[in-house]
């Protein structure tokens, strides 16, 4: 099987669990990139290009891990805008929060994502989580 790069974009604010996802790509031998933005804002700026600080995610083969809880712009926020976004709105993106609301599930999955993944609260758990993840976007066709 060929190995094909995908440009993970990680938008989280709480800097514990942007260390978490760091250390279970290491773990698990994970070489994709990995971009991390603290808001909504920032991954529209990243994923648009419109900023050269963070740096921009490469327009081809992305996916999108996001919190819902954040500043600024939260996950939910973030996911309208980016489905409005024409050159943006196919997407692919995995809420990975700690919001198990009942409202919070159903509108991410009016707006098209992939996924809905409560994160563990081990991070032995959570570094399972993040490599079957790997395992599954590896077997994608992502645009």
């Amino acid at each position: 099987m060929t190995k094909r790069t995908v440009n993970v974009l990680l938008v989280e604010d709480d800097e514990v669990d942007v260390m978490n996802v760091q250390r279970a790509f290491k773990r698990n031998r994970i070489e994709n990139p990995l971009y991390v933005a603290n808001n909504g804002l920032a991954a529209l700026n990243m994923l648009r290009g419109s900023d050269s600080d963070p740096p921009s995610v490469p327009e081809h083969r992305r996916l999108v891990l996001l919190d819902i809880n954040m500043p600024k712009m939260n996950g939910l926020e973030f996911l309208q805008e980016l489905r409005q976004d024409e050159s943006l709105k196919s997407t692919p993106v995995v809420v990975l929060t700690t919001s198990d609301a009942d409202q919070d599930r159903l509108e991410a999955y009016r707006l098209n994502v992939a996924g809905y993944i409560l994160k563990p609260v081990t991070f032995a758990t959570f570094a399972d989580v993040v490599a079957a993840l790997n395992q599954y976007w590896a077997l994608c066709e992502i645009p």
